[in-house]
This record gives C-alpha cells, structure tokens and sequence, in this order.
C-alpha cells in the first residue's frame, strides 16, 4: 500500500464521541467539536430528536431526501478534515501483513513475511473479540421496549407520493438500503452522497430506473423481502462483555502506533456504531445522557441479517465510488467505497484476490533514505486498513477496511479499496480465494 502519507483521510477527532449539536456528550470531547457540526446548522437549546424532524425541510422536495448535507457535514467541512488529516499522516510507505505464528519460520522472500520486535511475539489477536463486537450479534437482546417516540415514529414511517421529507423516513429509507445489502456507509440521518448511491445501487440491482429518487416501485421492491413488523430501531441492554472491552486511545505518529499492544477502539461508543453501522453522532443523537454501563439500555440500529450469497467477482469503481460484488453475473451487493487517489491512482485492470486476513498487522515506513524507519502496527479496528486485509495479484494492492467508517467515499486512499469494517467483514464472508477484481 505504497505512499500513505499522500492519502487524504477524514480526521475525525481523536476520541470520536462528540454531538453534532453543541451539546457535550458523555465524555468530554475535543476543542474540534464544533467543527463536527453541520455549518448550516446553529446550535439547538436542547437534544430533542423530535427537532430533526420536518426541522427546515418545508421548502425541500416533496419526492426525495436533500443532498445538500453530505450525511451530516458540508463537503467544505469534509475538504478541510481531509487537509488537517493530510499534513498529520507521517506514513510514507505501508503493507497490511499476517503475523506469522512461527517467527524461524519466516520465508524472506514472502512478501507478507517480516520479522516481529521480542515484545510483540507474546501477542496473539487470535481470540480478539472485534470481529466478533462487528458481526456476531448471538446472545445479544433486543427488543422494541420503551422507545422513545421519536424511535417509534421512525419504526412506523412508510412511504408515499408527494411526502414531506423528514428524518424518521430518511433513516427508514437508509436501514432498508442496508438491510438488502445496498450499503449506505454509516447510518446517521442525513442523506449525502453514500445513501444517494446505496438508492441508485439498490434500483440497479433490482433493475428499476436508477434514478436516485424514491418511487413506489422502489419502495415496494425495498420492502419486498423484509418482514412487516422488522423494526428499524431497538432498545439493546449494555453486558459486562461489552464494558470489558479493550479501549485505548489511538495516538498520533506511527512509532507511537506501533508502541501499543493493540489498535482498539476508542471507546465504546466507538465500538457500539461499528457494531450497529451508524454514525457515531447519531449514536450520541439517540442515546443522551447515556452513561454506558452494563446494565443500561440504549437505542440502536435493527442491522441486516447475513448476506449468504456467493461473491466470485467484484467490481470497484472510482468515478462511482462503489464496490459492485457480483455471483457470476448476478449483482449481489454494493458498498461505498474509497479507490485511490490523484496522487496515489489504484491500477486500472483485472486481478484476482490471493490472500484473506482478519486482523492484519500492517508495515508502516516513515521517511526516506538515510531517515527511513519502519515501524509494526499492530491489528485492531483502527489499524489503518481496519480488520481485515485482501491482497490482490498486484503486489501491495487489496480490499480492507478502514479506521475511519464516516470518511469512506470522502477520503482517498493510497491505491487500495477501502470499505468500512462491517462493509468489508461481509466481504469478506462471501468471497473465494481467486475471485476476480476489476479496478475501474
């Protein structure tokens, strides 16, 4: 993954747990939380989700969300993230790696072996439990009780010509895109461009007209498959499990990375939005004066159910900023996706996926010639290809995640696919060793 220093990811800030309104959240946030706010929003006296509902959209079409967030920060706002995140990114070259069980064993000459500092051979991600925080969802319980209006209202809302838009609607629209397997990236309330092409994807692969623009067609073909009484938002009860968690705070620097035993999440609201696919303010938005206990119950997202669906090739496009996951010639699956970059563009042509890992190491070089370090990053969620690693025929080249799910399609990337880690987990369940890659 060469020259990563060139890549333009979005900054979100350090701890990652502020509101989109000037509101602190539980834990203190950064002197940057007021950046995270849209900047055509002034800030509420109170958090009352009743307020995001038909809030200043009287004059907006009556057929279709806006775009005119780019779910939930303006693209300026984007722009300048990426340029802070840029000029802080002291990476210049890079490789995602499996740790090798058995160091003598090493083969030099295999690109995705290297040889591990003595304090990181004791280290075994073998038993790490965040995969299973993404994707394992077995003996955790949900339920519809004591929701708050504002989630009933969203449980309840339904589609019809000529409605007003308001977010109870917009994130019923966003959860059934996720549920059949048209990602819309992170869940949050506002749609920008991931829910516009997780829509326009979604009628592709139903073969409706790829408008962008919801119709009752579209609607019926959303809800076809889904159960009537599936409810888009839960209530979930905090476990001991959950609060146990490792949570360490991701320092700035490569050498500083690579100091930790493991890249973890943040906190747990962090884990929490990876878990349940939505984005971290919105978490916040749902969940106010929540102090995350074990015990505790909070609002979440009803995610979809296993995709279960063979992927042999998949096709990713950066005009599009999607990843197209097809069973032969069947479309299967879309994901929001990052490909490349100006400075660092991903090789157009085919190539086919030659190694799976989960929990990679990554190789990170720092500087040049004589100033030239290399430093071992170890796996976790904020790795900088996130929890899992496909290598494609093109040596350094693959499909992973990233540690920044609210940036995919924003950021750019240093010529790999990135997708979010739950995005890239399904991934990652679905496809063959020797699947084709088309880079477009």
């Amino acid at each position: 993954m060469p020259n990563l220093a060139k890549k333009v990811s979005l900054n979100v800030e350090e701890n990652r747990s502020s509101s989109i309104d000037a509101r602190p959240a539980v834990k203190p946030s950064s002197d940057k939380s007021n950046a995270e706010k849209p900047n055509t929003e002034k800030t509420k006296p109170a958090d009352r989700m009743t307020q995001l509902i038909d809030a200043k959209q009287d004059a907006q079409s009556k057929t279709e969300p806006t775009a005119t967030t780019a779910d939930n920060m303006s693209a300026e706002e984007l722009t300048r993230k990426d340029e802070q995140s840029d000029s802080t990114d002291d990476i210049s070259d890079g490789q995602a790696v499996a740790a090798p069980s058995d160091v003598s064993s090493i083969d030099s000459s295999d690109p995705l072996a290297f040889e591990l500092p003595d304090n990181e051979k004791r280290q075994d991600f073998s038993d790490d439990p965040t995969i299973k925080n993404i994707e394992d969802k077995n003996g955790k319980r949900y339920t519809t009780l004591n929701l708050s209006s504002y989630a009933k209202q969203v449980n309840d809302a339904a589609w019809s010509p000529n409605m007003k838009v308001n977010s109870a609607m917009t994130i019923k629209m966003q959860a059934l895109l996720d549920w059949n397997h048209a990602s819309p990236g992170p869940i949050d309330g506002g749609w920008g461009m991931n829910s516009k092409k997780a829509l326009i994807n979604f009628q592709t692969m139903k073969g409706l007209p790829a408008t962008g623009k919801m119709d009752q067609k579209t609607w019926d073909a959303l809800i076809k498959k889904i159960p009537t009484d599936k409810p888009v938002l839960v209530t979930y009860t905090l476990t001991e499990d959950d609060i146990k968690t490792n949570f360490a705070t991701t320092p700035a620097g490569s050498e500083a990375k690579s100091k930790m035993k493991g890249l973890y999440y943040q906190d747990i609201k962090e884990m929490l939005a990876e878990r349940f696919h939505m984005d971290v303010r919105y978490l916040d938005k749902l969940n106010t004066n929540k102090n995350y206990k074990a015990g505790e119950t909070i609002t979440v997202l009803n995610t979809r159910a296993p995709l279960n669906q063979r992927i042999n090739r998949v096709v990713a496009n950066k005009a599009d900023k999607t990843l197209y996951a097809y069973n032969d010639n069947q479309l299967v699956a879309t994901y929001p996706t990052t490909v490349g970059s100006d400075a660092t563009p991903s090789p157009q042509g085919s190539f086919k996926i030659v190694n799976k890992v989960k929990m990679p190491w990554y190789k990170a070089t720092v500087g040049n010639g004589a100033d030239k370090k290399v430093h071992m990053l170890p796996p976790g969620p904020n790795n900088p290809v996130g929890v899992v690693w496909m290598g494609l025929s093109k040596p350094s080249y693959g499909l992973h995640g990233s540690p920044k799910p609210e940036g995919i399609s924003r950021q750019a990337s240093a010529g790999c696919v990135r997708l979010t880690n739950w995005d890239v987990l399904e991934v990652y369940a679905n496809i063959e060793n020797g699947a084709t890659v088309e880079l477009k």
